[in-house]
């Protein structure tokens, strides 16, 4: 699979048992549908995260096309008093996150702060 940003390959790697693709170039971060349930460790957290999604509008930011379907994925601010501005597919296929996107939604969705997939996703991604 291609990176929707800068259309490089993307390579697989596994983060806690969930296979995630990661663009060498540009640091960016493609989940298929489901796979950021998989790395929130508490169901809470999920619901809440997960309901915070709101479509943002005018953002500014160039639209990318969705890795899997080619179409344009539409602009979403992540979290109730925190944002991350990351890019979904309109047709449920994944979420793309840019550079410490990923990190920081799951920081924002995690009561516990040392939460072992941050700091993992620190170490090897900011």
């Amino acid at each position: 699979m291609n990176c929707p940003h800068c259309k490089e390959p993307m390579i697989i790697l596994e983060l806690n048992e969930v296979e995630i693709d990661y663009c060498h170039d540009c640091s960016g971060i493609w989940l298929d549908s489901g796979e950021l349930d998989l790395l929130l460790e508490n169901a809470d957290e999920k619901e809440k995260m997960l309901s915070s999604f709101r479509l943002a509008e005018k953002t500014g930011e160039k639209k990318f096309r969705c890795p899997r379907c080619k179409k344009k994925m539409e602009k979403v601010n992540v979290g109730d008093k925190e944002h991350v501005l990351i890019d979904r597919c309109k047709h449920g296929h994944g979420l793309w996150f840019d550079k410490g996107e990923l990190p920081a939604i799951i920081e924002i969705g995690s009561k516990d702060k040392d939460n072992k997939v941050i700091k993992l996703l620190k170490e090897m991604f900011v």
